[in-house]
Parts: C-alpha cells; structure tokens; sequence
C-alpha cells in the first residue's frame, strides 16, 4: 500500500491485459470540460496581466466564449466522428446555460460531476462543508440531465482526504483526479472501491496551448503521436487513450480543425473502443 493509503504499487508490465470489447487495441474516451466561472471569481486565464484586477475582463470574456460559441462547435466535430462524449460538467452550468445540458443530453453525452464551478477548489475542506456540497451537485446534475452521474473529475483535480470517501458514499462509481495510469484500477474508500479512470494531464488543450505555448498543428500531431504509440503497444497490451479539452480553447476555428483532423486519423483505424466513462467502468469490472 502507498503512504496515501489508497492504493498499492502496480506496474503496467507485471498487470495481465484484459482485453478491450471486440478485441480492440485502444479504449478513447473524449472529456470536454463545460465550465462555469462566477463573475469577479478566480478561473483560468489567457495572460495573468489582468488576472489579479476586478473585473477582469479580458480573461472572463475569454472563458466566457466557450459557452458563447466553443462548445457548438466542439459539439459538431466530436458528433462528426460519432465519437463516445464523457462531459465533465459543474452543476451551476445547468442554471446558466441550460441549452448546453439539453444539447448535449440528446446527443447522447455522459455527464460526471466536476464540483459547482470552476473557480473554487476542495482542498482545505472540512467534511461536514464537502459532505452537502458534493451531494448537491450530484443531485442538481440528476434532476437537469434525468440521470445520476457516475463519475466525478474535482474542479482542478482537486481533493480533500475525505473526498474518495464521500464520493463513494454518494454512489459515484468512478473518478478521473488521479492521472497515473493508462488503464482503470481500484481506489480503496470507507465505503468500498472506486474506480480510477485514465486522465490526461499531457494531451490535453490546456497544457498544449497554455502551458507549452503550442499550436493547433502541435496539438493534432501530439494527439496523432500518442494513439499511434498505443495502437502499436495495443497490439499486446490493450491501453486507454484519454482526450481531455475546454471549449473556451479548443473551439476556436483553428484549434478545432486540429482536433477534427486528428479524429480523423484515430477513427480510420479498426480496432479502436469508443466508450464513455460508465462503460469503462463496467467493462474493467466485468469478470473475465
């Protein structure tokens, strides 16, 4: 067991492969983050110039774009390639932009939870404050999507040591904070097992674009480079692919172009497992 407590040491090598549905090389899950961010709140920012001023309104225009128009057009290149969506959804947005939650709900998307907005984190919560607040945003998610999400993402990947715990408690089967891996394991909580997905923290938007100053050419041969490396190792070994984007990045013109152009490349190959969360997670606690 790690000093965490959560869960032991597993090298991918020492792992037998499971395999994939229909015998595929690579599991792709897709998770846009629709995102709230409250006006004259801390979010994620374009250039930290203005960051610090109230209002700012350079950045909050900037992430406001997302829900404006990135998110339409994200929309219409993932339903191009009939791609599995697995959104990772913060409840204020089903009081905000409501037309987003029912566009996405009929185009088939899994929602998990990703806390109440993204400007606020849950580390440095005590329970008694994360225990209703997790549980309100699940059942804010339900009642606009007619569903109970199984999963969660915390806004920023962040966590409290309790908040598996509470999580597993609320029912939630999975959760995508912990990106160490590239296939599913168990997480240990008071209240059984969750599962851990694969999450990108590399191939995402944010880190090519805003940390790595890339470009829309970087990104797709970034996303192209990465599946050919696992449909290769995939051969012997079945790996999950994780795609990880923001509309308020990804859905400008250019940025958008890459992503379809290395849809393409990944979905001209057979032998690729297009899932949602949910289905990852029953296929890797499946028996056999």
């Amino acid at each position: 067991m790690m000093d965490h407590g959560r869960f032991a040491y597993s090298p991918i090598v020492d792992r037998t492969p499971k395999a994939l549905p229909g015998n595929a090389r690579v599991g792709l899950w897709i998770s846009p983050n629709v995102e709230h961010f409250p006006w004259k709140q801390p979010g994620m920012a374009m250039t930290p110039m203005t960051a610090a001023l109230s209002p700012d309104v350079l950045n909050y225009a900037w992430r406001d774009y997302g829900a404006r128009v990135g998110i339409w057009r994200l929309m219409d290149v993932l339903a191009k390639h009939g791609v599995a969506v697995t959104a990772a959804l913060n409840s204020d947005v089903c009081d905000h932009y409501p037309q987003i939650v029912e566009a996405g709900t009929k185009a088939g998307w899994e929602w998990m939870a990703h806390g109440p907005n993204n400007s606020m984190v849950f580390t440095g919560m005590g329970p008694d404050d994360e225990r209703p607040l997790i549980n309100a945003v699940i059942d804010r998610i339900e009642q606009a999507t007619g569903i109970r999400p199984r999963g969660w993402l915390g806004p920023a990947l962040t966590e409290t040591d309790n908040t598996l715990d509470i999580l597993a408690q609320a029912g939630i089967d999975y959760v995508c904070d912990w990106a160490n891996d590239e296939l599913p394991y168990e997480i240990l909580t008071a209240s059984g097992d969750i599962a851990a997905l694969p999450y990108t923290l590399e191939i995402g938007d944010i880190p090519i674009f805003l940390q790595h100053g890339g470009t829309g050419d970087d990104f797709q041969r970034i996303l192209i480079d990465h599946f050919d490396q696992l449909y290769e190792e995939g051969e012997h070994s079945p790996r999950i692919m994780s795609i990880a984007v923001h509309p308020f990045l990804i859905g400008h013109p250019f940025r958008a172009r890459a992503l379809d152009r290395a849809l393409a490349h990944i979905c001209g190959h057979e032998g690729v497992w297009m899932a949602t969360g949910s289905e990852m997670v029953d296929w890797f606690r499946a028996p056999g």
